[in-house]
């Protein structure tokens, strides 16, 4: 028997097996509703929301999953100390409109014996590719997963994570899916930091500096817009400027065309300015448009 969707925090519905997920969503269908998929790893905040939100624009109905990926992250990074807090995150999907919580447990997204991997890649290789081995394959598997288990219209992410953004884009147009990949763009504090879940682990003075980041990437963006500088010199200084404001090691700093990530040496197509740096133990991750002329 299907498990049946319980109501939790402020009326939202959660349920856990796939089972039920496809059930609610076969309903919604079977009424002539589309549905959006925001995928999530939980420790929610106000971007993943405005995800929600996007979806629900697009939509009529909106799925939130919440699953800490086991397979995406390393050895020797944070998965046991990643933030979850359910309940919370339930209230906020609510509050935001949410329809349907999917919240699996790793059994149930990975059974015994599962064994397929997705790889995606070149798209994949570059930027934080050889920082973070084996995490696009497992982005790319449990978004698969995901998508084929939610069936969803359209699935929404955040261009903070831009790679991941394209790793998802290539996957899903390689295999066909059939759902729509939307990205909305990110949400940042009052001083321009990007929102995100790991910014809690930051001390009140590493908070301080992580400011930098944008302004960083906003001074390069003005800097190749004005025709003062080459993208070496640019990135170059840029490096520079990170570690002035405390950074304790830039994993890179790039300028890559907007598609393809690949790196660019003159800026003749849309492209996007990213990095990835360190405070202390926590690794924050950015970007910006430029467009070329």
């Amino acid at each position: 028997m299907a498990e049946r969707a319980k109501p939790r925090a402020g009326g939202l519905d959660i349920v856990r097996s796939v089972d039920a997920l496809r059930a609610r969503v076969a309903a919604w269908r079977g009424a002539g509703a589309t549905v959006g998929l925001v995928p999530t790893m939980g420790a929610l905040h106000d971007g993943h929301i405005a995800l929600v939100r996007h979806a629900l624009a697009r939509a009529d109905r909106a799925v939130a999953s919440i699953f800490v990926n086991p397979t995406q992250f390393g050895p020797n990074e944070d998965f046991t100390r990643y933030p979850r807090d359910e309940t919370a995150d339930a209230r906020m999907l609510a509050a935001g409109g949410c329809h349907l919580l999917f919240a699996p447990t790793v059994a149930e997204m990975y059974p015994p014996g599962f064994a397929t991997t997705i790889s995606v890649g070149a798209i994949a290789e570059g930027l934080c590719g050889p920082f973070r081995p084996g995490h696009f394959a497992g982005v790319a598997t449990v978004v698969a997963k995901l998508l084929l288990q939610a069936g969803p219209d359209i699935a929404c992410f955040g261009e903070k994570d831009y790679q991941q953004l394209q790793v998802v884009k290539r996957m899903v147009r390689d295999l066909d899916l059939p759902v729509g990949i939307e990205g909305v763009a990110t949400l940042r504090e009052p001083d321009g930091l990007a929102m995100s879940s790991r910014n809690r682990y930051l001390t009140p003075a590493q908070r301080r500096s992580a400011a930098a980041i944008f302004r960083v990437l906003t001074a390069i963006a003005e800097r190749l817009r004005a025709g003062e500088s080459t993208i070496a010199a640019a990135v170059a200084r840029g490096k520079a400027e990170l570690a002035a404001a405390g950074f304790d090691q830039v994993d890179y700093l790039e300028i890559c065309d907007a598609a393809e990530l690949t790196p660019l040496a003159a800026l003749d197509r849309p492209a996007r300015v990213l990095t990835a740096a360190w405070l202390g133990k926590t690794r924050l991750i950015d970007n910006l448009a430029l467009e070329p002329g």
